[in-house]
């Protein structure tokens, strides 16, 4: 499944064959949290944006339309018309971050919808059957998003019950592949390691998910406040124990400079709802920098976003006329402002694993590192 290509220094160069296709690694995975892209972003639009893995989320398809729908209409692939690979998150976090109340238990978890505050649960073996109902080509394990900081015992108690919860996804999950009526009978079950910021606990538990010989191992529960290099540490803690020859995605990262940072450490995947949701506010990404439309400097700047990107916005319109629609509030500027960043992404890695083939990557991650970060 995976096949490690090439290496430099701790940063991997690799593919991922699924059902859904081969995926190139390092890779972006762009995020449709409700199966579209924020910003009137389609499918279609992805395969010419070149991305490879599209994400979405078990809460928010549970809530609606609901997976049972979705199933009904031949899986999340027929129903929004994309024929590549598929990531579902499990809804852990969502349930966790969004639900105003919840009560977990050895079992699950109890919460209200952020939609209509009915109360719904879900444990491991719901949220298996929720993303083997919408059949996507990779299942996250239902797992417990700590706070950081939290205190030690409740996250040394909660690391534990999310090692057993991971024993009960991988059992349900070969019960589901196995059911003759399952959409996607090859559907892969990826691993989450947690620990907040204690070094022991996150050792300990990605040493005991790595026993389970899952399909790829994730990090989980950071970006979400802690400094950088506290995230940075965290993965040089965990990245030894993580198998070698599986796919290794940081959740949730990140900035430009977090991926080339995170790619030199060892990891593969990365998904992040930044790139579109900054779009939507007029912060764009460029090979010179980080621009803000909304300035007054752009209002009658007639270059395009990047004069370097030959993504179809910058061959066709202004920064000016982009700034215009964004001030009118009109869905086309938050729609090609999207496109751009997400096209920024996916060029981004694309050129990482160029990089990577020609054995330059350390040259490129320094060269990159100050200017991508830099605001203009």
């Amino acid at each position: 499944m995976f096949t490690l290509l090439k290496t430099e220094g701790r940063a991997r160069r690799g593919r991922f064959e699924t059902v859904h296709g081969s995926v190139e690694t390092p890779v972006f995975m762009n995020v449709g949290t409700a199966a579209a892209i924020k910003g009137g972003v389609s499918t279609l639009d992805l395969k010419n944006l070149k991305c490879q893995i599209e994400l979405s989320n078990t809460y928010h398809l549970h809530i609606r339309p609901g997976d049972e729908i979705v199933r009904e209409l031949g899986g999340i692939h027929r129903f929004f018309n994309w024929d590549r690979p598929v990531l579902t998150d499990s809804g852990g976090f969502q349930v966790f971050s969004l639900a105003q109340l919840r009560d977990i238990s050895e079992q699950g978890v109890v919460f209200q919808s952020h939609v209509d505050g009915r109360r719904i649960f879900m444990g491991p073996r719901e949220s298996m059957r929720i993303q083997s109902n919408l059949a996507s080509t990779i299942a996250m394990a239902f797992d417990e998003c700590i706070e950081n900081p939290s205190p030690y015992d409740y996250v040394k108690r909660s690391v534990e019950r999310t090692l057993r919860w991971l024993h009960i996804c991988k059992d349900e999950m070969e019960r589901l592949n196995a059911l003759h009526d399952t959409i996607n009978p090859r559907q892969m079950l990826f691993g989450i390691n947690q620990g907040g910021t204690y070094d022991d606990l996150r050792l300990w538990h990605m040493e005991e998910i790595a026993k389970l010989d899952l399909d790829g191992y994730a990090i989980g529960g950071l970006a979400v406040g802690e400094e950088a290099e506290v995230m940075y540490h965290i993965i040089d803690v965990v990245e030894p124990a993580m198998p070698r020859d599986r796919p290794r995605y940081l959740m949730g990262v990140g900035t430009p400079c977090n991926i080339l940072e995170a790619v030199s450490r060892g990891v593969d995947f990365f998904d992040c709802v930044m790139p579109s949701r900054n779009a939507r506010h007029g912060h764009l990404f460029t090979w010179q920098g980080i621009i803000n439309l909304q300035n007054n400097k752009y209002e009658r700047d007639g270059r395009p976003i990047d004069e370097s990107c030959d993504c179809e916005v910058c061959r066709n319109y202004s920064r000016a006329y982009i700034r215009h629609l964004l001030r009118a509030k009109e869905m086309l500027g938050m729609r090609l402002a999207v496109m751009h960043n997400l096209y920024f992404y996916n060029t981004l890695t694309e050129r990482i694993r160029a990089a990577l083939d020609e054995g330059c990557f350390a040259q490129f991650k320094q060269h990159y590192m100050d200017i991508l970060g830099r605001r203009i």
